[in-house]
């Protein structure tokens, strides 16, 4: 919006001598002159003639017309003020139009139509009509300055006070107008803001709802513990979570069935990490050293051999007491050894990781280290099984739930791309055999 220069008029009262006495000018006449905003007002005093002092009409007319421009500036900081709210409000209506871009591409604010129906208008318009309204008065302003110049001999300065006093009555009913516009649009843009906020809070919802009822037509396995976990991809960002985590123990029995034909090294088919230490339990096979187990980030290696692309089933055993280890595969005891973090307690509170190596409790992957395959039948217990039990299971005779972890759906959730598939494991073996 262009600056608004109102000019003031300067009032000069000569008499019958001077220039005016030469022509034969009879009685007063008046010169209007413009001058810039904070000249001084001050009379000048002529020393070749004297002028006679200010009268009290041209003292009140003068002084309508300062009012006037004071007016006219106080009025273009309130439609400052307001274009600032409608930015304000018009960059806050662009980011409810981007949050429901969810709903398809995005589309532009038309303001010449809302989605209730009215048809408001652009409050940029109305903005830029308030700034034409303002230079037309600024126009007027100036027409009634050469008016009074062109007919200061005929119009008493009553008639002239009284035409300005009617324009600024017009002025003033016209801006305030323009306001009431630019609150009533503001209100609207409210309105509309708030019904699209609810519009995407309706479709997000029933979006959840539909991603729910997927996972739940995908996941209806035949028995809770019959499913699997696929990790195709050595990333860091595919992993499986259990739900529950450990309590203290002073022994522990890990059973898993596995299947991996990854090189070199099938990676960390789990991990545990706890406050304090991330690698509280951790399976692993990185590159070409054999599989180890981790206790208290203590490490020993274990016989086991896994990487020929046929389900294996697993199991390690630990107890504090010496540190005293047992590794198991296929049923069969195939290591053993002591001093794996020997008298030191599983700590609680932890998160256990299917298919990733922790560096931080929960997080932090190295992709180098991730297991690649399919894993199932994770189960956990807080003592040493018997190497019956064991032999069992592996040879799917019996089936035991862990009592610290059970394998069941529910219990598992995946990350990142990996995913959870129905799985009666003792037939994928046969077949696989």
């Amino acid at each position: 919006m262009r600056a608004l220069f109102v000019p003031l008029l300067l009032l000069y009262a000569s008499g019958s001598g001077g220039a005016a006495g030469a022509r034969g000018a009879k009685g007063t006449r008046f010169v209007c002159t413009a001058v810039p905003a904070g000249t001084d007002l001050s009379c000048p005093v002529d020393t070749s003639s004297r002028v006679q002092s200010t009268s009290p009409q041209e003292e009140e007319l003068r002084n309508t017309i300062i009012q006037l421009r004071e007016t006219i500036l106080q009025q273009k900081e309130t439609i400052v003020s307001q274009q600032g709210t409608i930015k304000e409000l018009n960059s806050k209506l662009a980011r409810c139009e981007a949050d429901a871009g969810s709903r398809g591409s995005a589309r532009r604010k038309d303001y010449s139509k809302n989605t209730m129906g009215d048809l408001p208008r652009d409050p940029t318009e109305t903005v830029q009509q308030l700034g034409k309204t303002m230079q037309s008065l600024k126009d007027r302003l100036e027409n009634l300055e050469q008016l009074r110049a062109n007919t200061s001999g005929g119009m008493f300065p009553n008639e002239l006070r009284e035409l300005l006093k009617r324009r600024l009555t017009d002025l003033e009913s016209q801006l305030l107008t323009r306001v009431a516009e630019l609150e009533e649009e503001k209100s609207q843009l409210y309105n509309e803001t708030a019904t699209h906020r609810q519009r995407t809070e309706n479709t997000l919802s029933s979006l959840l709802e539909r991603i729910t009822e997927l996972e739940n037509s995908n996941n209806a396995f035949k028995s809770p513990e019959d499913f699997k976990v696929s990790l195709p991809l050595r990333t860091n960002y595919l992993y499986g979570r259990i739900k529950k985590s450990l309590p203290e123990m002073y022994a522990f029995t890990v059973c898993m069935w596995l299947k991996s034909s990854a090189s070199p090294g099938i990676g960390t088919p789990f991990s545990y990490g706890a406050p304090g230490q991330a690698n509280e339990i951790v399976l692993i096979e990185w590159g070409n050293s054999p599989m180890e187990l981790l206790v208290n980030d203590k490490v020993a290696q274990l016989p086991l051999s896994v990487s020929d692309g046929r389900w294996h089933h697993i199991c390690i055993t630990w107890t504090t007491r010496d540190g005293f280890w047992e590794a198991y595969q296929d049923g069969e005891r195939l290591g053993t050894g002591e001093n794996l973090a020997p008298w030191h307690p599983i700590k609680p509170g932890g998160v256990i990781i299917l298919g990733q190596e922790q560096d931080i409790v929960g997080g932090r992957f190295d992709a180098t280290q991730a297991f690649v395959g399919e894993l199932s039948h994770f189960n956990m217990w807080d003592r040493v099984l018997r190497p019956i039990d064991i032999s069992a299971m592996a040879n799917c005779s019996a089936y035991m739930p862990g009592n610290v972890v059970p394998w069941v759906d529910a219990n598992v959730e995946v990350f990142g791309g990996a995913t959870k598939a129905a799985l009666e494991i003792c037939e994928d073996r046969l077949f696989d055999s």
